[in-house]
């Protein structure tokens, strides 16, 4: 998915993995990620999300680490000369 975006965009995608958050001071941005782990747990990977609806950060999310189960629809922005992958419209299961 990472390698090849433009082959999942539009498909839905479930993954289980530990919550992430990361603030970026200079926007006033929050993005919420679902770290998954490789099979030997010695690499990891993080795709962002972006839950459906109005969600406030810290109020409405689990604590840092904490397992978690994203559904969303893949899709690629760019941000500057950068491109990231996002789950958008995503809902967490509980």
């Amino acid at each position: 998915m990472m390698t090849s975006p433009d082959v999942y965009i539009g498909k839905t995608v479930k993954m289980s993995g530990s919550f992430a958050v990361y603030h970026d001071e200079a926007s006033d941005k929050y993005y919420f990620a679902c770290i998954i782990k490789d099979a030997t747990a010695c690499c990891s990977q993080g795709i962002e999300f972006v839950l459906r609806g109005e969600y406030a950060y810290p109020d409405d999310y689990p604590p840092v680490g904490s397992d978690i189960t994203v559904t969303g629809v893949f899709d690629t922005y760019t941000e500057g000369d950068n491109m990231y992958c996002t789950l958008k419209e995503a809902v967490m299961e509980d």
